[in-house]
Order: structure tokens, then sequence, then C-alpha cells
């Protein structure tokens, strides 16, 4: 997959064979317990594995990670003795690949409300119509967990999350993802079109705003965790980068030695592994505690956002280092060094974003703004 990142970046085209051999390897089925027929993985083995495969191929890691962000939330919930969304593990186990369809041009209530429509069906199943953008997996997708807002009770309105069938129709895949990165991805916006998610597919209907369902903590923890473990492995990768940059560029100035003996090159590559370190450490350790339903408390969803800002980050300095190592050369843009700094620009942009994050983190600490 290392192998043909650069030509899948280069072409801004689907990795469809490296979704063959993760597919072939049981990958998307790692949160499928073995009892259904999937490797059983925990979130803190997953995130392992993430940080691996981003290291050899960004866009891949952070395309397959939205299935299995869908069959993460699955098995939390499973686990914990919410069966209504057992479905996606089966259906998982069975071969089919789930995308979410969540995000919306202009949204930024993002998981607490919608302007795409939820209109119940008589059998109790939902038809959505809307758009969704950075619909990432749209060429493969078999299954897509999306949401809309119910409103034909204006007094109590309703979130509706459910999973619709390709095969089912009403949805349409927009040909508008050129990305400056993680161009991979095929991330295009997705049309709904009175898709259907059958009443066995729907499996939470909400009030608009935050919530303490289950559901709502499920989906934020294991989507930030693997959202963290992704841009961890590019940081992971770019320090490899900038240290084998450093053992073989030499210096005239200093008679031919090589770099690595530059006491200000030795202090920036030990920065960048400090803060390497660093954001490995606390993205394993705060998998494991959901694993093992630490008490966090209050504190939980600042946890969580707080990870993926600072695995994000952390991400950026430590390329930004890579590359100042690396010298000119790296600004090529066929080098692998100038590909990981566009996809670490991507982590951003993703929920939640710096401002969110540090709203929820002042929340949990100071308690609501008044006024």
């Amino acid at each position: 997959m290392h192998a043909r990142a650069a030509e899948h970046d280069r072409d801004g085209s689907f990795p469809h064979d490296d979704l063959a051999d993760l597919v072939a390897a049981g990958y998307l089925t790692a949160f499928v317990p073995e009892d259904l027929g999937g490797a059983g993985l925990t979130l803190e083995e997953v995130a392992r594995e993430q940080v691996r495969l981003a290291a050899a191929a960004p866009a891949t890691a952070l395309a397959v990670n939205m299935h299995l962000v869908v069959t993460g939330l699955a098995a939390h919930l499973v686990a914990h003795g919410d069966e209504s969304v057992l479905f996606v593990l089966r259906e998982a186990a069975a071969g089919e690949v789930f995308a979410f369809a969540n995000s919306e041009a202009g949204n930024d209530l993002v998981m607490f409300g919608s302007r795409t429509r939820a209109e119940r069906q008589p059998d109790g199943g939902y038809r959505y119509t809307g758009t969704k953008i950075f619909t990432t997996l749209s060429p493969v997708w078999t299954r897509l967990a999306t949401f809309g807002l119910d409103d034909a009770d204006p007094d109590a309105p309703r979130l509706v999350h459910g999973v619709v069938a390709r095969e089912d129709g009403g949805t349409t895949s927009r040909d508008d993802w050129d990305a400056l990165g993680m161009r991979a991805t095929a991330s295009a916006s997705t049309v709904l079109d009175g898709a259907l998610a059958r009443p066995e597919r729907v499996y939470r209907s909400l009030p608009p705003g935050p919530s303490a369902d289950p559901f709502v903590f499920a989906l934020f923890a294991v989507f930030e965790v693997l959202l963290a473990a992704v841009y961890t492995g590019i940081g992971r990768r770019a320090l490899e980068l900038g240290v084998a940059a450093a053992r073989r560029r030499t210096s005239l100035k200093a008679g031919g030695r090589t770099y690595d003996q530059d006491p200000d090159i030795r202090w920036r590559i030990a920065d960048a592994a400090l803060a390497q370190d660093g954001a490995e450490l606390q993205l394993l350790a705060l998998a494991r505690d959901v694993d093992e339903d630490a008490d966090h408390g209050a504190r939980w969803f600042a946890q969580l956002v707080g990870l993926k800002v600072r695995a994000t980050e952390t991400a950026r300095t430590v390329v930004d280092g890579a590359i100042r190592v690396a010298g000119g050369g790296s600004y090529r843009a066929a080098d692998e060094l100038a590909r990981l700094y566009r996809d670490v620009l991507a982590g951003m942009f993703h929920p939640s974003d710096d401002e969110s994050a540090h709203a929820t983190v002042a929340t949990s600490l100071l308690g609501p703004p008044r006024g």
C-alpha cells in the first residue's frame, strides 16, 4: 500500500487495490465479534493498526476509518447491551462496506442539528432528503449511515439516525472531490433524494442538541480516537523520514559530515520525537479507557475532543519539523514528505474543530457561559 500511495495521490484515484487487500486480510471486520466471524479487536487494538496503516498510506487509512467508525460504535453499543445496531456487525461480517453521510455545508451544529429532512414512512422507516458533504468511500460504500431532522411535529422535532442501502436507490455521489491532500479518500458529496432507511435500520431518534444517549458517546469516542490514530500515523512516518534525511544529507560547511551530527538538527529531531511519543501514548491510553469504561465523568467529551486536536496539531508539528530537516528536496510535489504535509492539513477540518474543542473543554471546567 505504501508503494501505491503516491500514484493514488497524484491521480486522485480511489485505492481499490488497497481496499481489496484490506478486505482479504479481514481488516474491515476488525471490530466484528468473533462469534459473528470477525476479529473481535478492541478500540485500542484497532487504533494501533490504524497508526500503522496511516504511516504507509494516509488516505487509505482515513478512507477505511469511516467504515471502522460505524462498525466500532456498533461493537461498543452491542457490548454494552444495546442490540439496535447489531445489524451493522452482521452486515459488515457479510461483506458490506459502511460509510458516513453526516456533514452538511453550513451546519456548525454537526451532530446536534441537521438540514437534511427525515420523513417517517408508514412502516416506521425513514426517507432522507438533503445533501451531505465529505462522504468518504463514495465509490464503494454499500451501506450509508446518515441522519436528518423529522420536524413533522414542530413542538417535538427529532434527529433520526439510520442506515440506507445503496441498492435501494435515492443516493447520488457528485464528482466533486479534488482536494489538496487526502486525495484518495474519494470524499465526494452525496445527494439524498428520498433515500430509504428501512425500519430495522433506524436505530436512534433523539431531540436536537446535546444528548446523554450512549449512542452519542460511542460515536464521539470511536470517531475521535480513530481519527487521532490516522494523524498519529502520519507523524510517525514523518519522523522516520526526518531521521533518514538527517543521516543521508551531508554538510559541505562541516567537511562532509552528515546532518545527524549537527547539534541544531539533532535538537529538531529530538523535539519532533518528544511530541510524537506523547501523541502515541495519549492515543493508546484514552482508547484503553474507552475499552475499559474508565470513569472520566463530565470530562469525557473534553478528553475526546482534546485528543483529536492534540493529535492533529502534533502531527502538523512533526511533519513541519521533518521537512525542515530534509531541506528543499522535500518541496518537490512527488516527495513523500510533501504529500504528508498536504495530507496532515486535513486534520484541522475534521470535527471537533479547534474552536468547538476549546468550547467543550472550557464548559467541562467552567460550566456553560452565562447569558
